[in-house]
């Protein structure tokens, strides 16, 4: 089972492809849809789960990077996805080498990982909340320190000088924390009052890309599958198949986000690491890179899980890849089909619409003879709007809702949505007799009103949707009909205790509608 969503190239402004870490804190992990809904008030996102991560509590083993500022460095034999502003896609293998110099000469540093004996690393913000906490290391709090631009030269003050782990990190600021042998050096390089100089080093350099995830290994390159990359991969990871996740580009500049869900189920085998590179180029990828996969990998829209989890709930990630949206967005009606026939059943249509910003909205309805509707036109505040419609003036046919919103920055953006307004079927009812028996002539009878001539068909089924048997298929006229199922199923067989429904479908010149009403019926 693949999952595919297909989306605009990103331009940094309405259209965004970047990392979201969980609970904004690179020492954490939680669902993809709880990232989504984390961030669901400033932008309508679409994602995946993003890199392999080290444990249940994170973080990314690669490198995270957003609004082109480093908070988790790349791991040099495994594959790395840069965003540039222009959108475009970039698949390499990237190297980090991080230094800190204070009164002596520059050394080593390492960024937002987990504690090494004998190593130093610098925490910022992005780690969370505070350093680990730890015994026998000495942490330099510097309250004030730039985002870390790629090969850039940084600079911040010591404000305080510790012997101990757990130091909350200041916010715009970072801690240095040595352990070891290193832990001297920055006790006597960098007491209070020090100016520290932070170089993170991308090689090769990548300080002009806007946002980046780790990954791999590389799927596609120049359109064509890689079978080999000679990645640090295990042979299990690439060979099994699993659940998986992608990342790719069009040759127009589209972005793909691809999961192929498996693992466990027996609704999908899931996809070995080749595999995935081949239905990739078959999607058009001429640049793709895996993802994180096994049982994390997912897809989600704005919160809402897409995918079927491999396990019996949706697993916990480090970060994600997100496929961001800031214009007003308009979610799917209540129902495809208004019936205002006074049957209880669809006689009014919600709609619904999302700004991440002040707006200026205006919100109509075009019927099919151009009779234009205004539902709302007024200044709007973030959040979801929701709007009620009764079907008046009631012209049957295709109606189209469209909200435009204008946000402080005078950016424009529409969404769309089509509704059926259709009398054709309505007031659908089932009186069951109660017992399946082999003589039985009806076991139950399907009433239903016809406003118009339809094409009608008739059918019992499970809960689920499974046709069990199809009553009739033809055309009517207007009137009302009713129809008898005397409890066999199309192989001629008694049909077993259970909750069934019917289902009717009548289609026209106006378009297609239909009625579900349940039932339970006993041998």
């Amino acid at each position: 089972m693949l999952d595919v969503v297909t989306a605009p190239r990103p331009d940094g402004s309405l259209y965004t492809l970047a990392p979201a870490v969980a609970h904004n804190a690179l020492s954490s992990a939680e669902p993809l849809t709880g990232i989504e809904k984390d961030l669901s008030g400033t932008e309508t996102s679409v994602g995946v789960n993003g890199d392999f991560f080290a444990s249940t509590h994170g973080p990314p083993t690669g490198i995270v990077m957003a609004n082109g500022a480093l908070t988790s460095a790349p791991i040099s034999s495994r594959s790395s996805a840069g965003i540039s502003p222009t959108g475009l896609l970039t698949v390499a293998q990237v190297s980090f080498d991080g230094t800190w110099r204070g009164t002596g000469q520059r050394r080593e540093l390492d960024l937002n990982d987990p504690p090494v004996s004998g190593h130093t690393t610098l925490y910022t913000p992005a780690w969370g909340a505070a350093t680990p906490p730890e015994t026998g290391v000495v942490e330099d709090v510097i309250q004030t320190l730039p985002p870390l631009l790629p090969n850039h030269v940084l600079t911040g003050a010591v404000t305080a000088q510790s012997g101990a782990g757990g130091t909350p990190i200041p916010p715009g600021g970072a801690v240095l924390v040595s352990r070891g042998a290193q832990a001297p050096y920055l006790s006597a390089e960098a007491p209070v009052g020090t100016t520290v100089e932070i170089r993170p080093t991308l090689t090769p350099d990548w300080s002009t890309q806007l946002a980046a995830v780790g990954g791999g290994p590389l799927l596609v390159s120049g359109g064509k599958a890689v079978f080999r990359t000679n990645e640090a991969f295990n042979d299990s990871v690439l060979n099994a198949r699993s659940a998986r996740s992608a990342i790719g580009q069009l040759r127009n500049g589209q972005i793909l986000l691809v999961t192929v869900e498996g693992g466990g189920s027996d609704y999908s085998a899931g996809m070995t690491n080749y595999e995935l590179a081949e239905a990739m180029v078959q999607l058009g990828a001429v640049t793709a890179m895996g993802l994180g996969s096994g049982t994390p990998a997912g897809m989600a829209f704005d919160g809402t899980l897409l995918t079927r989890p491999s396990t019996a709930t949706e697993q916990p990630i480090a970060d994600a890849l997100l496929y961001s949206y800031t214009g007003v967005y308009a979610a799917p009606p209540s129902s495809d089909v208004i019936s205002p026939n006074g049957d209880g059943v669809d006689d009014t249509e919600t709609f619904s619409y999302k700004v991440v910003s002040p707006s200026q909205v205006s919100a109509t309805l075009t019927g099919p003879t151009g009779t234009v509707i205004t539902l709302a036109q007024d200044a709007e505040q973030p959040g979801v709007h929701t709007l009620t419609w009764n079907g008046q003036p009631a012209t049957e046919g295709q109606w189209r809702f469209v909200v435009t919103g204008t946000d402080p920055q005078n950016r424009t953006t529409t969404a769309e949505r089509d509704v059926l307004l259709d009398n054709t079927l309505g007031s659908l009812q089932v009186t069951p007799s109660g017992h399946l028996a082999a003589r039985a002539k009806a076991v139950v009878i399907a009433a239903f009103q016809l406003s118009h001539p339809a094409t009608v068909t008739a059918t019992i089924e499970t809960r689920t949707g499974v046709v069990l048997d199809t009553l009739f298929s033809k055309t009517l006229p207007a009137g009302a009909e009713a129809v008898p199922w005397n409890g066999r199923l199309w192989t001629g067989g008694l049909a077993f205790t259970g909750a069934y429904q019917v289902r009717v479908i009548a289609s026209n010149s106006i378009g297609t509608t239909e009625l579900i009403a349940p039932f339970v019926a006993h041998r």
